[in-house]
């Protein structure tokens, strides 16, 4: 994929051989393969430091052949990673992790510009399904900073009622019995049920979960909510894949304008 003779390039970070760091590893990868984006990647043992690591994006950021730099978390407990996604320059954070990136997400649509994948794939799902955010009663359940609190800010950006739920929310299921639209994002098992939803609700499932067999699924009882819902996400399915779609799109975003395109 060339945009006006440029070829979007990728850098992606690895440190340690965490087994599930190395499937989403191989699944962007391969995206790149097939999108034409450029891919290169440093493996790092998991013992180096986070001053070496923050020395190597250093480096990435001067190089103008990157348009993207990518620190696949998690990181090992040594490693301070708010410092690490710090020193990559945001017209290269295609994850989307760095304050400035997040912080201009407040100020509007206009500023999404490299908006976290995952909840920019779950708004190009909705998107893509027609299903219009504008005025609904939104519930986000988890607030972190990858998925639940960006996810959160652009639904307010477009106009739903937002309520956002986490680990000491009360009462979980007085709020997702009122959504329209529910989005999970927190890593248990069978967390919303049926009982948890309310007829036609839209359910967003981003969690994922290894099961003793090996099997992955989400964090909602997908079985018995499809039969209750208007949509619902399958894990696996839904919101991986379109991660892994946004981030080729912010890399050839990223491409785009560190060229002035």
């Amino acid at each position: 994929m060339k945009v006006n003779h440029i070829l979007p390039k990728l850098a992606v970070i690895l440190v340690g051989r965490n087994p599930a760091s190395l499937s989403y590893i191989k699944q962007k990868q391969k995206a790149c393969n097939t999108t034409g984006i450029e891919w290169v990647q440093f493996d790092y043992d998991e013992d180096i430091t986070t001053e070496e690591l923050i020395a190597k994006i250093h480096e990435l950021n001067d190089d103008d052949s990157i348009h993207g730099i990518l620190a696949q978390l998690p990181l090992p407990g040594h490693i301070y990673a708010p410092e690490v996604i710090k020193a990559i320059d945001p017209k290269k954070d295609v994850d989307g992790f760095t304050a400035y990136n997040l912080g201009k997400m407040f100020l509007g649509t206009e500023f999404e510009h490299l908006a976290p994948c995952t909840p920019l794939g779950v708004i190009r799902m909705l998107e893509y399904y027609d299903i219009n955010v504008e005025g609904k009663e939104v519930v986000v359940v988890g607030h972190s900073n990858i998925v639940g609190k960006p996810l959160a800010t652009m639904l307010l950006n477009r106009n739903a009622t937002v309520t956002v739920c986490h680990i000491f929310t009360k009462d979980l299921a007085f709020h997702t019995r009122r959504a329209d639209i529910l989005c999970v994002g927190v890593g248990k098992v069978n967390l919303i049920t049926e009982d948890m939803v309310k007829d036609g609700a839209v359910v967003v499932d981003i969690g994922i979960n290894r099961l003793d067999d090996g099997k992955l699924v989400g964090d909602c009882d997908f079985e018995n909510l499809s039969k209750k819902v208007s949509y619902i996400t399958p894990v696996p399915g839904g919101a991986g894949p379109m991660t892994v779609v946004c981030l080729m799109e912010n890399t050839v975003k990223a491409a785009k304008r560190l060229n002035n395109l």
